[in-house]
């Protein structure tokens, strides 16, 4: 009853203040309603409405207690508002600017409509519901047919600060939408030390999202994601510690590719765009529906708080309750791997190594294997087989590791064919592969030594599922390994070829096609116990990976660390109990070179070993992956490096052993927030490494500052909590934090899980004040709170 009040009293006001009584319409309202609480909210509202946001007589309000919107008479967003606080996340604007835009082509030109163009705007209750607004954009003149229209919907929550945006486009006859950008809201404010929370993949965050936003130039700098695939979840966060934050998402379930977008303005503010896709381009539909809702919401607190409440929704979708891992479809032996090992070549570089390292370690290691293939390395896919060393000589290789319990995945590409290979031509892949807007291949050049292109084939193709198929089912059943790690998995492409039968612009053609893929695989080895890994990590593969490969944790080893990101595990912060999380390039080497690859570029010594002042960079690699749950690796490992490295090896498995005693937090667990932790920061050297970074111009090192001691905190099935500390101190540090941060047990028993066991070290009582943990030199540990 009183948002009905509400809205009817905002009607009241508007008509009242162009009439010049406002006042004795308010007294008539109140003698009707008879109710001294309305006078009350009336005259409340009276203030509020005239004085705090000076509506004008063609201003729309749409507000409950947790969020107020205002639209401007062309229906664009001029207020957004906590409730709560009444404070704006917008700032004012000179110009309109609007709501929504859509990206027209027709058979000769290309243009642009949107909603501040549109002659007629009108917008009504639905169904007298106050939480909910209809929007309708009608009369566009000579851009569109005359019945051309476009309605928009706006509902609030009832329950918390978040509202729910849908969009209709009506009789485009004769045109094609390419974009439909909605909702877009301008003029974000961008309090000091504003930041932005993006999950690619397993996630980034930016502390100073005001100078990421805007080019050297002090021009405004726009930012956009995909989704599905570079973006691993639908959620997004600006976030202040001193303001309301600005929480995006979306509740599609069926994995549609749309974007998200973030841009600066040049004066400090923030916009704010999503990017949908439609389906049906070609098809002569003249009508176009967004089948879920974009959400827009505020929320106090960091970027872990705006994952807290998208998990609440995320993991009650299909993709968590079908999750491999949740369902325990997992090979048993990947879910018990304590360590993977990530080499390259022949099995003498790889199988070996892992065979000794797992007598050192005494847990299970696993072999993630690449350049195990007859073909260069991103030249001569998918021209895997036979295998570099021969096929009777890789068969032998695998029988000894598998006598040593060691299990090995093998490199495959899944989506990319050599525009160079014989077979390119041969099989006539180019009318499989994946095109753009103009019909053509997209070549796709990642060796910068030979330049050579790769295309990207068509996940909705038979043609291609089927040939790749086929390679995994050959090299399971043939050269007895143990899985496929499906390189560039958790990505997916727009095709716009019409012959491949799939729709074009938008549409889950390509996941649907992966689906169909991993399936496939599967049923053709169904009695072996195969583990299908992905790169990266994304919702919408949890029904179909056992593995996903998450290599953020080590950003600074591949990629700039100045560029304004920094490693966040958003994901995990998600969906850790719904996914087995891998791999680390932490190398104590430089890259190794493919000897498939011009000897000329070769390095004079492959896989030297790295100078040991960049050894802190490798505890930083490996302490993250403890304590965000990760399963640990080693890329390039070799056996010599066990005494040659011995602080540096000796680290990274006291680390696989403390996880392996706690797989109820550190795999099975809920992500929590971490306590801050009271340590020094110290600067460190970095290496930037990766397979083509330093093969030629050596080693780039930059130094930046980071804390000596980090750490993570996980919630069990059971209740009971933990909380990871690793340091990577060279020296004794001592670490406190206050334990009233974490929802701990009122009254509980504590142990401490080191490498060697866990031991009881007295009771925790709440209020007991903050905890000192002392750790030795490259010292970890993990505080176990039991109820």
């Amino acid at each position: 009853m009183r948002g009905r009040a509400e809205i009817e009293v905002v009607k009241t006001f508007n008509a009242a203040a162009s009439k010049n009584h406002v006042l004795s319409q308010i007294v008539c309202l109140t003698r009707e309603m008879k109710y001294l609480r309305l006078f009350l909210l009336v005259t409340c509202g009276f203030a509020q409405i005239f004085f705090s946001h000076h509506l004008r007589a063609e201003d729309v309000q749409l507000f409950n207690d947790f969020l107020k919107f205002t639209f401007d008479k062309s229906g664009a967003l001029t207020g957004f508002i906590e409730s709560r606080t009444g404070q704006n996340l917008l700032e004012a604007r000179n110009a309109p600017t609007p709501l929504w835009q859509i990206d027209f082509s027709s058979s000769t030109n290309q243009f642009k409509i949107s909603s501040d163009q549109a002659k007629a705007f009108r917008s009504e209750r639905m169904g007298g519901t106050p939480s909910t607004l209809r929007m309708t954009w009608e009369n566009f003149g000579p851009l569109a047919a005359r019945d051309f229209k476009v309605t928009a919907t706006v509902q609030l929550d009832a329950s918390e600060p978040i509202s729910r945006w849908s969009i209709a486009v009506e009789n485009f006859v004769g045109l094609i939408p390419g974009a439909v950008r909605f909702p877009m809201v301008h003029g974000i404010k961008q309090p000091q030390g504003s930041a932005l929370a993006v999950p690619v993949w397993l996630g980034q965050n930016a502390p100073d999202a005001r100078e990421l936003l805007v080019e050297p130039d002090g021009k405004g700098r726009r930012l956009e994601w995909n989704y599905p695939g570079q973006l691993s979840l639908q959620c997004l966060a600006l976030h202040s510690s001193n303001a309301p934050g600005f929480y995006v998402s979306c509740d599609d379930t069926s994995a549609l590719r749309k974007s998200f977008s973030f841009s600066g303005d040049g004066e400090g503010r923030a916009n704010y765009e999503m990017l949908h896709f439609p389906e049906n381009r070609m098809d002569g539909t003249t009508r176009y529906e967004l089948s879920y809702k974009a959400i827009l919401g505020t929320f106090r607190g960091d970027w872990l708080t705006a994952a807290e409440r998208y998990r609440s929704w995320g993991t009650n979708q299909v993709w968590a309750k079908e999750s491999r891992l949740q369902k325990n479809l997992v090979p048993s032996w990947a879910q018990e791997t304590g360590m993977w090992v990530w080499n390259r070549g022949n099995s003498v570089n790889v199988l070996e190594p892992a065979v000794a390292l797992q007598k050192e370690l005494d847990l299970p290691v696993s072999v993630f294997w690449h350049w195990w293939h007859g073909c260069a390395y991103d030249i001569g896919f998918p021209e895997y087989l036979p295998p570099r060393e021969g096929t009777e000589a890789f068969k032998s290789a695998m029988k000894r590791a598998h006598k040593n319990d060691v299990r090995a995945i093998v490199y495959m590409n899944q989506r990319l064919w050599g525009m160079t290979t014989k077979s390119w031509i041969d099989e006539g892949a180019e009318r499989f592969a994946v095109k753009g807007e103009d019909g053509k291949v997209r070549p796709e050049v990642y060796n910068v030594f030979t330049k050579q292109a790769c295309a990207s084939m068509c996940m909705h193709t038979p043609f291609w599922r089927n040939k790749y198929a086929s390679i995994a089912e050959e090299a399971i059943k043939s050269l007895d390994v143990d899985g496929i790690y499906m390189d560039q998995a958790c990505s997916s492409l727009a095709c716009f070829d019409a012959r491949h039968g799939h729709s074009l612009g938008g549409g889950a053609y390509w996941m649907n096609g992966f689906r169909k893929l991993s399936t496939d695989i599967r049923e053709r080895t169904a009695r072996e116990k195969v583990a299908l890994a992905g790169e990266g990590c994304g919702e919408a593969w949890l029904p179909h990976l056992d593995l996903m490969l998450a290599l953020q944790v080590a950003k600074e080893r591949y990629h700039n660390p100045t560029d304004g990101w920094e490693p966040i595990p958003f994901f995990s912060a998600v969906y850790h109990p719904y996914a087995i999380l891998y791999g680390n390039y932490s190398s104590l080497t430089m890259p190794p070179y493919d000897e498939l690859w011009p000897a000329e570029f070769a390095p004079e010594e492959p896989l030297k070993l790295l100078d040991q002042k960049f050894s802190q960079q490798f505890f930083l690699e490996q302490a993250r992956s403890f304590v965000w749950g990760q399963q640990p690796t080693i890329a390039n490992f070799m056996p010599s490096h066990l005494h040659e490295r011995p602080n540096e090896t000796a680290y990274m498995m006291r680390l696989a052993k403390i996880r392996n005693r706690a797989e109820k937090y550190l795999m099975h667990g809920t992500f929590l927030r971490a306590p801050r932790l009271n340590v020094p920061n110290a600067t460190i050297n970095l290496s930037r490494l990766s397979i083509y970074a330093g093969q030629r111009d050596g080693v780039t090192s930059l130094t930046r500052e980071y804390p000596l001691a980090i750490s993570g905190a996980w919630r069990a099935n059971d209740g009971n909590i933990a909380i990871a500390l690793a340091s990577i101190s060279n020296e004794p540090i001592s670490v406190s934090f206050d334990p009233t941060e974490l929802a701990l047990p009122r009254n509980s028993t504590l142990y401490r899980i080191e490498e060697n066991g866990r031991k009881k070290i007295g009771r925790f009582k709440k209020g007991s004040g903050s905890m000192v943990v002392e750790l030795p030199a490259h010292g970890a540990c993990i505080l176990e709170f039991v109820r």
